[in-house]
């Protein structure tokens, strides 16, 4: 395949929205407000219990699923998967024909939305530094979980927060990130300073400092198929995974990473954004990095704020408050991720597919994909827009869900609903924000 292909993350526009683009606004308020009010009337008293609940699947599944052979094959799977990418990211052109940046910001970064969704934290499994550091750890004969050092409580999910932060500025911000030379630098430097973690802390570094195993481990909150506090796997509501994240240093900061740098994203696309960046004082990549860290912030104070006028209503202490309501954020942040890369984990996905037959430039075709061409027919432009309504007031629902039952657990029962008046017009500021990115710009 000899085209070059160069797609927006979002190929939907309001144009292709099934309804007027104000309607979609409002029924997206309404439905966040009637949701708030139905569960003010039926839902009294904290339902979810978390880490404790679900069903456990049959043991003989269980024992498949946890044991040594499907955990052997699915390291062995992400070390051959991770060590194709390299050999092509080394090796092969440094041209639009190379899929290594397909692997990377796509069926990676992309497919791990809906892989954790499924499956839950996939990552952790399939991480090959995790498998690196496990085989050091064995030819050593110590503890994998053994390091120089206690994790602090502290540092919580501030490594991770970082280096998500790292990569989104690497995919958003830097002009040349799909570069052969840029993506083995980064990379590199992450897979050393892991190792460098896992060294100091042992192998539950991963757990907090791993960006990826992070951010598929939040995702995989809302997987109906989870582990229960005792070890077993379960089948389980996904509201009670959300519930049984533990608050810790750095979520709040974590999440709004997540959201934030999704949010930059489609503003980034805008035409008025490029010609602000072309124009202004400041150089693209300065002006960038601005704009991204300023949308994680703007993230960060109205979660804050959110929670702390809730706070302030309960008449309770505000310390810990945005940790506390921070796993709320989680399903209106994956519902902006579903509804920004849906078309381009359909689209470039495909295309990634197809040049991965012919890594090395050479002519190969390694897979039988080499004369495939993507098809632009699998889905309408009308269909992704509508996806990407529903899958952002989803989220949002979902996030209003999940905060009504934590407020009912933190705060009086007599203040609880009141609380949650501040949450919801933060959910509405987010919809209409988030809506009006993906659709007006």
């Amino acid at each position: 395949m000899n085209e070059t292909l160069v797609l927006a993350h979002g190929v939907g526009g309001r144009e292709d929205l099934p309804l007027p683009f104000s309607y979609a606004l409002a029924g997206a308020a309404i439905a966040l407000v009637v949701s708030f009010v139905a569960l003010g009337l039926a839902w009294r008293r904290p339902r979810l219990s978390g880490a404790a609940a679900g069903r456990p699947l049959p043991g003989r599944l269980q024992a498949v699923l946890d044991g040594l052979p499907m955990r052997w094959a699915l390291r062995a799977f992400g070390l051959a998967v991770t060590v194709f990418v390299a050999v092509a990211a080394v090796f092969g052109p440094n041209d639009a024909l190379n899929p290594a940046p397909g692997f990377v910001y796509v069926l990676f970064w992309v497919g791990l939305v809906p892989a954790s969704l499924l499956f839950g934290p996939v990552w952790r499994l399939l991480n090959p530094l995790r498998t690196i550091h496990l085989c050091l750890a064995r030819l050593a004969r110590t503890p994998p979980e053994r390091g120089l050092l206690p994790y602090p409580a502290w540092l919580g999910y501030w490594p991770a927060a970082a280096g998500l932060f790292a990569f989104t500025w690497l995919e958003l911000v830097w002009p040349h990130s799909a570069d052969l030379v840029n993506l083995r630098l980064w990379f590199t430097g992450y897979a050393a300073l892991q190792m460098l973690g896992a060294l100091a802390f042992g192998g539950r570094w991963f757990d907090r400092g791993d960006a990826f195993e992070v951010y598929s481990a939040l995702i995989g909150r809302l997987s109906p198929l989870g582990r229960r506090a005792d070890g077993r796997l379960v089948l389980r509501n996904p509201f009670n995974g959300l519930d049984g994240l533990a608050p810790a240093a750095g979520l709040a900061a974590t999440v709004a990473v997540l959201l934030g740098s999704t949010a930059y994203d489609s503003v980034s696309n805008a035409p008025w954004w490029a010609g602000f960046l072309q124009s202004g004082p400041l150089s693209g990549v300065a002006g960038g990095t601005l704009g991204l860290i300023g949308a994680v912030l703007l993230v960060a104070v109205l979660l804050t704020m959110g929670a702390r006028a809730a706070g302030a209503i309960a008449a309770t202490p505000h310390a810990g408050l945005p940790t506390a309501f921070a796993h709320s954020v989680i399903p209106v942040a994956v519902g902006y991720l579903v509804a920004h890369y849906f078309s381009l984990l359909l689209f470039e996905g495909q295309r990634t597919l197809v040049l991965a037959s012919d890594p090395l430039g050479t002519g190969a075709d390694l897979f039988g994909t080499a004369d495939h061409a993507v098809d632009f027919t699998i889905v309408t432009p009308a269909t992704i827009a509508l996806v990407q309504v529903i899958a952002v007031v989803c989220g949002h629902v979902l996030g209003v869900i999940a905060a009504h039952d934590r407020a009912l657990l933190r705060f009086p029962r007599r203040r609880a609903v009141l609380t949650q008046i501040p949450l919801l017009v933060l959910m509405i500021a987010y919809t209409i924000g988030g809506l009006t990115l993906l659709f007006a710009t």
